[in-house]
């Protein structure tokens, strides 16, 4: 699993918008931090109000020169809907392919509910160099995370 001090693994995936646009992890280092944001899934209620608190503390992470992003296996067509219906300003990253989610070390299954290779909770803080400068995996993926803590590291990133 990928530690606070270790250089990020970039990779590339597709943004979940009506026009599926391509994303490069490598695109967004460099401008300021970075928060990768992994959710399990979509339209599920703790992944709907995580994803809803970072939409509340947007302002808060712009304010700091932060980008912020949601990461989930989810389709890029489930993801695009997902961000209209909840108002997300915010950029989802759809891995289907998990590549992100095997990459950062937080690859889980939930077999009561049938899935599998999915992302586990986890949030990581990226410097502008591409550092991870915080680390935070949820010990269950109903666990939201600390967004002060969150912010506090955005703000020292």
């Amino acid at each position: 699993m990928v530690s606070t001090g270790d250089t990020a693994p970039t990779f590339t995936a597709t943004v979940g918008t009506a026009e599926h646009e391509s994303f490069d992890l490598d695109d967004h280092l460099g401008d300021g931090p970075v928060v990768l944001a992994f959710f399990p899934g979509a339209f599920t209620p703790p992944c709907r109000n995580e994803m809803l608190a970072f939409q509340e503390h947007l302002a808060d992470f712009e304010g700091a020169g932060a980008t912020v992003l949601g990461i989930s296996a989810d389709s890029p067509f489930s993801q695009g809907t997902f961000r209209e219906e909840n108002g997300l300003a915010f950029d989802l990253v759809s891995d289907m392919a998990g590549d992100a989610i095997r990459a950062y070390g937080v690859e889980t299954d939930i077999p009561d509910l049938g899935l599998h290779g999915i992302a586990n909770r986890a949030v990581f803080v990226l410097d502008s160099d591409g550092v991870v400068t915080y680390r935070w995996v949820a010990d269950d993926p109903t666990n939201e995370p600390d967004y002060e803590a969150v912010l506090d590291a955005v703000e020292a990133a």
